[in-house]
């Protein structure tokens, strides 16, 4: 007894030791990642930024940096920039295609209302054709529809159902399920499936099922609609989308006659969303851009999934229904980011966003920049964040996975 008792006693100090040491070794990480953001801050790169992090349920670290608005229209700093603070809402765009369109179908197929593997006129019925027929829920999560990527259509829609048409007589660019092409276009049908499975609005779905019973208060779209403030400010006008549609090297081009439509933005968007198919051609909701969060809620839903669909003791999703979509190397609406476990999924926004969680690490890693408001460089583009989301992820990695 009395050697088992000591045995029992060095194996407690052990841990304690362990996990002093651990804990040690995470701050330093923590410190690195820090560092990052703050260097990106200090030399311009970006105005500002929110991180958020929380491994296993527990929140390590909730830090904002810089300023939330920076300069003026003309890229002119203010006399009294606003500060970043971590309750700022952010402008999310391409993360809105994981943390609410995909979320919403994750919902529905937990309800049998939505069938991956059905074919997309099942929810559609409209969107018929030789090569539209063989296009399914799936292909459109894992952007394999064959899709156009983008086009701005807002040239020729300036509502949903206007939308819809136009996405449905325009011809595949691929064969469908031919490999990755990346597409806001499939995404907005998603959107769309959301809506006629459940009967509401993708925004009023999303926020009933999910969003509310979390008790989010500042994620959803159409955030001054609903009475928000306190936004990162993005871009000063649609100037990237237009370079778009003007320049014919840059980014999809558009084939159109850039002149026949000039509903053109021309002031910084503060609690607006910045993508113009959402804005103009879809009132602000889409399934692919238009998403409004804070780090701290984007977090909560990250650990919703790395905790197989269950918070604060609820189930949102049935366990099977994560796996299926988080399934290592097919995930379904989410990326798998390069260089990392792979179970580990994420996704990223065009205005500086950033998503990461990581099953075997239990990590949940949000960065939020609002990288637009520094302006673009003399070729039209905005500062590249994802070197400094992989110099801000990678030191926890290496601690939590050595």
């Amino acid at each position: 007894m009395k050697t088992a008792t000591v045995l029992l006693a060095a194996g407690l100090v052990l841990s304690s030791v362990e996990a002093m040491a651990q804990s040690t070794t995470l701050e330093t990480a923590l410190a690195k990642s820090v560092a990052a953001v703050e260097t990106a801050v200090a030399d311009g790169r970006i105005p500002g930024a929110v991180m958020v992090v929380s491994v296993d349920g527990k929140v390590l670290i909730e830090r904002a940096f810089g300023y939330a608005h920076l300069n003026d229209f003309d890229m002119k700093r203010l006399p009294a920039p606003r500060a970043m603070e971590v309750s700022t809402i952010f402008d999310a765009a391409s993360v809105t295609k994981v943390m609410a369109s995909t979320m919403a179908i994750m919902i529905l197929a937990d309800q049998g209302k939505v069938e991956v593997d059905a074919p997309v006129y099942a929810y559609l019925p409209k969107f018929r054709g030789a090569d539209l027929d063989k296009i399914t829920v799936r292909h459109l999560l894992n952007h394999t529809s064959g899709l156009v990527q983008w086009q701005p259509l807002y040239y020729q829609a300036a509502n949903k159902d206007e939308t819809f048409e136009a996405i449905r007589k325009m011809p595949l660019q691929w064969p469908v399920g031919e490999g990755f092409h990346y597409s806001d276009l499939g995404f907005m049908l998603l959107g769309m499936i959301v809506e006629q499975a459940s009967g509401k609005p993708l925004d009023t779905f999303i926020n009933n099922a999910l969003y509310a019973p979390l008790g989010l208060k500042s994620t959803g779209f159409l955030p001054k609609a609903r009475g928000l403030s306190n936004f990162a400010v993005t871009e000063s006008g649609n100037g990237y989308e237009r370079h778009m549609v003007y320049g014919p090297d840059f980014g999809y081009g558009y084939k159109g006659d850039p002149a026949s439509w000039n509903g053109w933005r021309d002031y910084v968007f503060d609690g607006e969303v910045d993508d113009g198919n959402a804005w103009y051609a879809n009132g602000g909701v889409a399934g692919h851009a238009g998403l409004f969060s804070t780090g701290p809620e984007l977090r909560r839903l990250l650990e919703l999934l790395l905790n197989h669909g269950v918070a604060d003791g609820r189930k949102y999703l049935r366990a099977e229904t994560v796996d299926l979509f988080l399934k290592p190397d097919a995930h379904l609406g989410w990326r798998q980011p390069e260089n990392m476990p792979a179970d580990s999924f994420a996704h990223t926004g065009f205005t500086g966003t950033y998503v990461l969680g990581v099953p075997q690490a239990k990590l949940a890693f949000v960065l939020l920049t609002n990288r637009q408001n520094v302006g673009a460089d003399a070729k039209g583009y905005f500062t590249d964040v994802a070197p400094l989301q992989e110099a801000a992820a990678r030191p926890l990695l290496e601690v939590l996975l050595p």
